[in-house]
Protein backbone atom coordinates (compact mmCIF):
# COMPACT_ATOMS: atom_id res chain seq x y z
CA UNK A 1 0.00 0.00 0.00
CA UNK A 2 2.75 2.16 -0.57
CA UNK A 3 3.22 4.87 -2.67
CA UNK A 4 6.43 4.40 -4.38
CA UNK A 5 8.23 7.33 -6.47
CA UNK A 6 7.36 9.16 -9.61
CA UNK A 7 3.45 8.71 -8.71
CA UNK A 8 2.48 12.23 -7.00
CA UNK A 9 3.29 15.77 -7.95
CA UNK A 10 5.80 18.40 -5.67
CA UNK A 11 2.88 20.03 -4.24
CA UNK A 12 1.29 16.60 -2.84
CA UNK A 13 4.67 15.91 -1.57
CA UNK A 14 5.87 19.48 0.14
CA UNK A 15 1.84 19.09 1.63
CA UNK A 16 2.52 15.78 3.32
CA UNK A 17 5.47 16.97 4.53
CA UNK A 18 3.92 19.88 6.27
CA UNK A 19 1.60 17.39 7.79
CA UNK A 20 3.47 14.96 9.04
CA UNK A 21 5.89 17.61 10.32
CA UNK A 22 2.75 19.04 12.57
CA UNK A 23 1.29 15.52 13.54
CA UNK A 24 4.92 14.10 14.53
CA UNK A 25 5.82 17.11 17.05
CA UNK A 26 2.45 16.45 18.19
CA UNK A 27 3.06 12.96 18.59
CA UNK A 28 6.65 12.97 20.36
CA UNK A 29 5.00 15.93 22.78
CA UNK A 30 1.91 13.62 23.98
CA UNK A 31 3.43 10.37 23.62
CA UNK A 32 3.80 8.40 27.28
CA UNK A 33 7.02 8.16 27.24
CA UNK A 34 7.04 7.42 30.71
CA UNK A 35 4.52 3.92 29.81
CA UNK A 36 7.98 2.18 28.19
CA UNK A 37 10.33 3.49 30.67
CA UNK A 38 8.16 1.76 33.73
CA UNK A 39 8.41 -1.80 34.75
CA UNK A 40 5.88 -3.91 33.81
CA UNK A 41 3.77 -6.21 36.16
CA UNK A 42 6.41 -8.96 37.05
CA UNK A 43 8.67 -5.71 37.70
CA UNK A 44 11.08 -5.57 35.04
CA UNK A 45 11.85 -2.47 34.21
CA UNK A 46 12.23 -1.39 30.61
CA UNK A 47 10.75 -4.56 29.31
CA UNK A 48 7.68 -2.58 27.57
CA UNK A 49 10.36 -0.37 25.93
CA UNK A 50 12.18 -3.43 24.55
CA UNK A 51 8.56 -4.77 23.35
CA UNK A 52 8.37 -1.71 21.44
CA UNK A 53 11.62 -2.25 19.43
CA UNK A 54 10.50 -5.53 18.85
CA UNK A 55 7.19 -4.08 17.64
CA UNK A 56 8.76 -2.53 15.46
CA UNK A 57 11.60 -4.70 14.17
CA UNK A 58 9.17 -7.46 13.50
CA UNK A 59 6.65 -4.78 11.40
CA UNK A 60 9.79 -4.05 9.61
CA UNK A 61 10.50 -7.52 8.32
CA UNK A 62 6.31 -7.40 7.59
CA UNK A 63 6.36 -4.78 5.88
CA UNK A 64 9.38 -6.36 3.31
CA UNK A 65 7.01 -9.01 2.10
CA UNK A 66 4.75 -7.49 0.11
CA UNK A 67 3.25 -8.20 -3.46
CA UNK A 68 2.79 -5.82 -6.39
CA UNK A 69 -0.37 -4.93 -8.49
CA UNK A 70 1.13 -3.03 -11.28
CA UNK A 71 4.62 -1.15 -10.83
CA UNK A 72 4.11 1.28 -7.73
CA UNK A 73 1.39 -0.51 -6.00
CA UNK A 74 2.87 -2.27 -3.20
CA UNK A 75 0.72 -4.29 -1.13
CA UNK A 76 1.47 -5.50 2.38
CA UNK A 77 -0.01 -6.13 5.92
CA UNK A 78 0.13 -3.53 8.28
CA UNK A 79 0.20 -4.54 11.79
CA UNK A 80 -0.95 -1.18 12.79
CA UNK A 81 -3.93 -1.98 15.03
CA UNK A 82 -2.23 -4.24 17.47
CA UNK A 83 0.45 -1.46 17.43
CA UNK A 84 -2.17 0.60 18.52
CA UNK A 85 -3.89 -1.21 20.87
CA UNK A 86 -0.31 -2.10 22.94
CA UNK A 87 1.36 0.88 23.18
CA UNK A 88 -1.60 4.00 22.48
CA UNK A 89 -2.09 6.01 19.46
CA UNK A 90 0.69 8.35 19.74
CA UNK A 91 3.24 5.76 20.57
CA UNK A 92 2.18 3.49 18.05
CA UNK A 93 2.38 6.51 14.86
CA UNK A 94 5.82 7.37 16.32
CA UNK A 95 6.83 3.75 15.98
CA UNK A 96 5.03 2.84 12.62
CA UNK A 97 7.41 6.07 10.96
CA UNK A 98 10.41 4.29 12.49
CA UNK A 99 9.00 1.10 10.57
CA UNK A 100 9.21 3.22 7.43
CA UNK A 101 12.49 4.72 8.11
CA UNK A 102 13.82 0.74 8.38
CA UNK A 103 11.91 0.44 4.86
CA UNK A 104 13.51 3.52 3.37
CA UNK A 105 17.23 3.01 4.67
CA UNK A 106 16.72 -0.26 2.57
CA UNK A 107 15.61 1.49 -0.12
CA UNK A 108 11.94 -0.02 -0.80
CA UNK A 109 10.86 3.68 -0.80
CA UNK A 110 12.23 7.37 -1.32
CA UNK A 111 12.95 9.49 1.18
CA UNK A 112 11.00 11.77 -0.93
CA UNK A 113 7.75 10.16 -0.04
CA UNK A 114 8.45 9.41 3.00
CA UNK A 115 5.71 11.83 4.50
CA UNK A 116 3.26 10.73 2.31
CA UNK A 117 3.64 7.00 3.47
CA UNK A 118 3.81 7.72 7.18
CA UNK A 119 0.42 10.17 6.93
CA UNK A 120 -1.30 6.53 4.62
CA UNK A 121 0.37 4.14 6.33
CA UNK A 122 1.23 5.49 10.24
CA UNK A 123 -1.58 7.95 10.96
CA UNK A 124 -4.31 6.97 8.98
CA UNK A 125 -4.81 3.06 10.55
CA UNK A 126 -3.44 4.36 13.48
CA UNK A 127 -6.35 6.80 13.67
CA UNK A 128 -9.29 4.04 12.57
CA UNK A 129 -7.94 1.45 14.69
CA UNK A 130 -8.16 4.43 18.19
CA UNK A 131 -11.57 5.11 17.09
CA UNK A 132 -13.09 1.85 16.61
CA UNK A 133 -11.44 0.93 20.05
CA UNK A 134 -13.17 3.84 21.61
CA UNK A 135 -16.62 3.27 20.38
CA UNK A 136 -16.46 0.02 21.27
CA UNK A 137 -15.13 1.61 25.21
CA UNK A 138 -18.23 3.67 24.42
CA UNK A 139 -21.32 1.97 23.26
CA UNK A 140 -20.45 -1.93 23.47
CA UNK A 141 -20.17 -4.34 26.30
CA UNK A 142 -16.83 -4.67 27.71
CA UNK A 143 -16.12 -8.22 27.32
CA UNK A 144 -12.67 -9.96 26.24
CA UNK A 145 -14.69 -11.16 23.11
CA UNK A 146 -15.60 -7.87 22.11
CA UNK A 147 -12.40 -6.76 22.39
CA UNK A 148 -10.73 -9.44 20.17
CA UNK A 149 -13.32 -9.48 17.43
CA UNK A 150 -14.77 -5.80 17.56
CA UNK A 151 -11.36 -3.96 18.54
CA UNK A 152 -8.67 -6.13 17.07
CA UNK A 153 -10.32 -7.89 14.43
CA UNK A 154 -13.22 -5.59 12.90
CA UNK A 155 -10.96 -2.77 13.60
CA UNK A 156 -7.73 -4.12 11.47
CA UNK A 157 -9.25 -4.79 9.03
CA UNK A 158 -11.82 -1.75 8.96
CA UNK A 159 -8.16 0.12 9.11
CA UNK A 160 -6.53 -1.13 6.30
CA UNK A 161 -9.82 -1.00 3.81
CA UNK A 162 -9.35 2.56 5.06
CA UNK A 163 -5.65 2.84 4.09
CA UNK A 164 -6.61 1.45 0.49
CA UNK A 165 -9.79 3.81 -0.06
CA UNK A 166 -7.50 6.66 0.74
CA UNK A 167 -4.64 5.25 -1.42
CA UNK A 168 -6.95 5.35 -4.46
CA UNK A 169 -8.55 8.56 -4.27
CA UNK A 170 -5.42 10.14 -3.41
CA UNK A 171 -3.76 8.23 -6.71
CA UNK A 172 -6.87 8.94 -8.68
CA UNK A 173 -6.69 12.74 -7.80
CA UNK A 174 -2.90 13.58 -8.53
CA UNK A 175 -1.64 10.49 -10.28
CA UNK A 176 -2.08 9.81 -14.21
CA UNK A 177 -3.55 6.09 -13.12
CA UNK A 178 -7.53 6.56 -14.02
CA UNK A 179 -10.13 6.01 -11.20
CA UNK A 180 -11.64 2.47 -13.61
CA UNK A 181 -7.96 0.54 -12.75
CA UNK A 182 -8.07 1.97 -9.14
CA UNK A 183 -11.33 1.14 -8.28
CA UNK A 184 -11.70 -1.66 -10.41
CA UNK A 185 -8.46 -3.36 -9.41
CA UNK A 186 -6.70 -2.08 -6.86
CA UNK A 187 -9.11 -1.21 -4.72
CA UNK A 188 -10.64 -5.20 -4.62
CA UNK A 189 -7.46 -6.20 -4.04
CA UNK A 190 -7.38 -4.34 -0.61
CA UNK A 191 -10.40 -6.54 0.77
CA UNK A 192 -8.17 -9.43 0.67
CA UNK A 193 -5.43 -7.90 2.90
CA UNK A 194 -7.98 -6.80 4.76
CA UNK A 195 -8.83 -9.38 5.52
CA UNK A 196 -5.81 -11.11 6.07
CA UNK A 197 -5.02 -8.30 8.19
CA UNK A 198 -7.91 -8.94 10.39
CA UNK A 199 -7.30 -12.71 10.88
CA UNK A 200 -3.33 -12.17 12.17
CA UNK A 201 -4.38 -9.26 14.65
CA UNK A 202 -7.28 -10.74 15.87
CA UNK A 203 -4.86 -13.87 16.41
CA UNK A 204 -2.13 -11.60 17.88
CA UNK A 205 -4.33 -9.51 20.21
CA UNK A 206 -5.99 -13.18 21.10
CA UNK A 207 -2.13 -14.78 22.46
CA UNK A 208 -1.26 -11.54 24.00
CA UNK A 209 -4.55 -11.09 26.58
CA UNK A 210 -3.86 -14.50 27.62
CA UNK A 211 -0.33 -15.15 27.40
CA UNK A 212 1.14 -11.40 27.80
CA UNK A 213 -1.94 -9.17 28.63
CA UNK A 214 1.25 -6.66 29.93
CA UNK A 215 2.21 -6.12 26.36
CA UNK A 216 -1.54 -4.76 25.44
CA UNK A 217 -1.89 -1.48 27.02
CA UNK A 218 -5.56 -1.05 26.39
CA UNK A 219 -6.20 -4.34 27.65
CA UNK A 220 -7.56 -4.39 31.18
CA UNK A 221 -8.41 -7.20 33.70
CA UNK A 222 -10.29 -5.56 35.52
CA UNK A 223 -12.88 -4.47 32.78
CA UNK A 224 -12.49 -7.06 30.48
CA UNK A 225 -12.73 -10.20 32.79
CA UNK A 226 -13.41 -9.45 35.79
CA UNK A 227 -16.47 -7.13 35.25
CA UNK A 228 -18.39 -9.19 32.51
CA UNK A 229 -21.22 -7.18 30.66
CA UNK A 230 -20.15 -3.93 32.02
CA UNK A 231 -20.07 -0.67 29.63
Amino acid sequence: MNITDGILGHYWILLSWAAFAVLFVLALFRAPWRHLSAADEDGKAGARFNTWLGFIVALMLLWSMKAGVRPGFALHLLGGTVFTLAFGPWLAFIGLCLVLAGVAANGAISWEYFAVNALVMGALPVFVSNAVLRFSERFLPRQIFVYIFVDAFFGAGLAVLAVGLCSSLLLCAASPYGSEFLFGEYLPVTLLVAFSEAWLSGMMITLFVVYRPQWVASFKDSLYLRSTGNK
